[in-house]
């Protein structure tokens, strides 16, 4: 029985839209931080404590009190505050206390001296530092006070927020649950990356790029082999696998050939997507299991692929782990003319780069062809070329969205 008609040739947003609809975190694991890179908070981290938590010197030099300072006037040296031992008495009149960056002003002192402007003589010390010398104090609380929210749920874990989880002396995190992504690449024509492939053969490369792409979005991948193009080994690939989502690629047309639907209808497939008006990646699909597993199916040519799998597989996982799931556009001045668009969305590989006067430009490479991988591995970046855009001069602005690229 054929997929009724309102399931295919959708828009983008509305293909994203029946992808996202009951997608949700998928639960919490405490974690212990150093292993929380690029994860998804799950609860918010608030501060329990001052930091810092005492007033601190901002440089190295001489803790006096402020109501002593004249210049020239000479001090004597009572002692000692380095970090994480601190000058345990009061400073008195007429005494400065040697001290260090970060560490603890002593009671009694509101002055820091830097080292540059004194000049020490055996147990006493005086000062060069003008008739009104900065304090160089950091305050008690000056970072982050206790009950102050330092870091939202939802935020993805990158160093700089480790390091102020870290500064709030949290050794666990609570993030969400890595969704579980299992990726078959379908296809008698494919040899894995260090076989002998035979002459009417080619190296398969969409799993590869897929699996770290999941990596580099919060997923934890896992790559699956299909003994043979046949509905049966299909099947069998997928039917016991533990996964959130599986990700096919190829098999997804209509011809002789595309077995990934039939293969998956045995498992109980419901389509939700059956076409998607895009270019490339018309055929791109998703559904669901009878056991309630979700399954995006993409195009086997490799930029086909990968343009949708930062369309839909990108802004699914987002919605997995909790984070915002809609891709960030941008807008960027074309540096050459683009053609009238046709019927479908069209979604170019391109190169972003910044101009003299500082605008951001955008360069649609000139062979577009859906199975060219080195094409994508120079593009930063995927122009969006509207449904029926009349063509398009050199300047005119675009919307663009980046690729992530190191």
């Amino acid at each position: 029985m054929s997929p009724p008609a309102s399931l295919r040739n959708l828009t983008v947003e509305e293909a994203r839209d029946r992808m996202l609809a009951d997608a949700g975190p998928l639960g919490v694991e405490t974690v212990a931080i150093g292993e929380t890179l690029g994860r998804t908070l799950a609860g918010a981290i608030d501060a329990t404590r001052d930091q810092p938590p005492f007033a601190a010197s901002a440089m190295d030099g001489w803790a006096i009190r402020s109501a002593d300072y004249v210049p020239e006037a000479s001090f004597t040296i009572a002692g000692e505050s380095a970090a994480g031992r601190a000058y345990p008495h009061i400073v008195g009149p007429g005494e400065a206390v040697r001290i260090f960056t970060g560490a603890p002003v002593p009671a009694g002192a509101d002055l820091v001296i830097i080292q540059e402007e004194a000049q020490r003589d055996g147990q006493t010390v005086c000062f060069a530092a003008g008739d009104a010398p900065r304090p160089h104090i950091r305050p008690a609380g000056g970072d982050f006070r206790t009950g102050d929210r330092l870091i939202e749920a939802g935020a993805r874990l990158d160093p700089w927020r480790l390091s102020l989880a870290a500064a709030a002396g949290r050794a666990t995190l609570e993030v969400a649950r890595r969704p579980r992504v299992a990726i078959l690449a379908t296809g008698d024509e494919l040899v894995q990356p260090g076989g002998d492939p035979g002459p009417d053969q080619i190296f398969e490369s969409g799993s590869i790029a897929l699996a770290a792409l999941v990596e580099t979005w919060g997923g934890s991948a896992v790559r699956l082999t299909a003994a043979a193009d046949r509905l049966e080994a299909i099947a069998d690939a997928v039917a016991s696998v533990e996964a959130d989502l599986i990700v096919t690629i190829g098999g997804a047309s209509v011809g002789d050939h595309d077995l990934v639907k039939p293969a998956l209808e045995r498992l109980g497939l419901i389509l939700r997507v059956e076409t998607v008006a895009i270019r490339p990646g018309k055929p791109t699909w998703f559904g669901t299991l009878n056991d309630g597993r979700r399954v995006l199916g993409l195009p086997g040519n490799p930029a086909s692929a990968l343009v949708c799998a930062e369309l839909f597989l990108r802004p699914l996982l987002a919605a997995l782990t909790g984070r915002e799931a809609l891709p960030a556009m941008t807008v960027a001045a074309l540096a050459a003319p683009l053609p009238a668009n046709g019927p479908r969305e069209h979604w170019m590989r391109a190169a972003l780069s910044i101009d003299a006067e500082g605008r951001a430009v955008v360069s649609a490479f000139p062979d577009q062809d859906s199975s060219l991988v080195t094409v994508f591995s120079r593009a930063d970046a995927l122009i969006r070329r509207p449904v029926n855009a009349p063509a398009a001069p050199a300047g005119d602005r675009v919307d663009v969205l980046k690729l992530a690229r190191g």
